[in-house]
């Protein structure tokens, strides 16, 4: 038996774990490993998400074993889950002698490196990014705060051991492969990294699946007739510049006068529209919309062009925007900015659309809508070559075999 335990503080009933682990999980599946999964739901998503996501683990011989996520008090809450997180996991290996353990970021990797060091098991280190970091410039941790620069100073020693007692280890960006081996950490070779973005499952992202009349009937009811739609898909949060996204559809607005702005997001529509509001933007051309997972290629099928701008820093050499690979894989043009791990190379490298070099409102007020170098068809193709859920899954089976069975 080929037994391996994934360890996530992300929720499987988050779109984030229905995105970006259970696909994967359910491509390992199929080639003969046994996966036990421990995560941390949120207990709203729980309640509405659990049937589906127990229903999905069951057909594909998952075990899921899900711990409620605890937000309150700050701290206390997270080593308390911790140590859940460890009890829960020693307990099952115990049963199951696990031969890898594979860790989705840094907190779990706080417990994989236990097991690894007490009872021998493979060590996955998939950093998903430099979470410490992202904590810090995400004004998250405030090192004016004795805790908070405690807290940060263990997690970068931390982090060191990760890389270096790991036996292998995933980045999403080349970029940040390259930052991690600038450091010259013994037992961190070049052959112990492995670039993985986060892949799109291109069996749903596919734009020939999409219903005609299905579309029709969403023009229709979101009142988009006749109208150049700029879209945006996921979570506006830390990262993601909404100010700076909407300033330049004010720009796009003189470009197309019918243009209205999609957001596709579970955040609340009020924070999109008292941000329009300020920047003089009617509420006519604003739409904001919440979709299921398996419902947004719908949405993005909408689309004439998608934005995204992330505030480039440090950690954010690390991150891959899982947006980019969905609106690639629907052949949508894109529009970003440059500095955020290898999206602007593969922007570039496949014509997907413009890449403007920062956010300024001089840059973000003086762009063409022409898309000259767009190509739909290499855009959708850099899609599968770059993002496909299939070459994501064959690189963690190459991983997997050298440890397993």
């Amino acid at each position: 038996m080929k037994n391996v335990l994934y360890l996530s503080y992300d929720g499987m009933t988050d779109p984030l774990g229905q995105s970006q682990v259970l696909p994967y999980l359910i491509g390992l599946s199929k080639k003969g490993f046994q996966f036990t999964l421990i995560s941390f739901e949120k207990p709203e998503r729980y309640s509405s998400e659990k049937s589906k996501i127990e229903a999905l683990c069951t057909k594909h011989r998952i075990e899921w074993k899900p711990l409620i996520y605890t937000k309150k008090p700050p701290v206390i809450s997270t080593l308390r889950d911790i140590r859940r997180m460890k009890k829960l996991t020693f307990q099952l290996h115990t049963e199951k002698h696990f031969q890898l353990v594979h860790c989705r970021s840094y907190i779990s990797a706080l417990i994989g490196l236990q097991l690894k060091k007490d009872k021998g098991v493979k060590l996955l280190f998939d950093m998903r990014g430099f979470w410490a970091d992202e904590r810090v410039e995400g004004k998250i941790w405030n090192l004016k705060n004795p805790l908070f620069k405690f807290i940060y100073s263990y997690f970068k020693k931390k982090e060191k051991h990760f890389f270096e007692e790991s036996d292998a280890i995933v980045s999403l960006t080349e970029v940040g492969k390259k930052e991690i081996l600038s450091w010259n950490l013994q037992q961190v070779s070049v052959e112990k990294i492995t670039v993985i973005p986060c892949c799109v499952d291109l069996n749903l992202f596919n734009p020939e699946k999409i219903n005609s009349d299905h579309t029709y009937k969403k023009k229709t009811e979101y009142k988009l007739k006749e109208k150049y739609v700029v879209g945006y898909i996921g979570s506006i949060g830390t990262w993601y510049q909404l100010r700076e996204m909407l300033l330049s559809f004010k720009h796009i607005l003189q470009l197309k006068q019918n243009a209205v702005f999609l957001f596709v997001t579970k955040e609340s529509p009020a924070t999109i529209h008292f941000e329009a509001q300020n920047l003089e933007i009617s509420p006519d051309a604003i739409r904001v919309v919440e979709a299921q997972h398996h419902k947004v290629p719908a949405f993005i099928s909408l689309f004439d062009c998608s934005i995204f701008f992330i505030r480039p820093s440090y950690s954010k050499k690390a991150s891959s925007p899982t947006k980019q690979g969905e609106i690639m894989a629907m052949g949508i043009p894109l529009i970003c900015n440059a500095g955020v791990g290898d999206t602007d190379e593969i922007v570039t490298r496949y014509n997907a659309g413009l890449v403007l070099k920062d956010t300024t409102e001089e840059t973000i007020s003086s762009f063409s809508l022409d898309f000259a170098t767009f190509d739909r068809e290499k855009t959708m193709l850099g899609a599968k070559e770059y993002f496909g859920l299939d070459h994501g899954v064959e690189s963690y089976f190459k991983i997997y075999d050298q440890f397993v069975g």
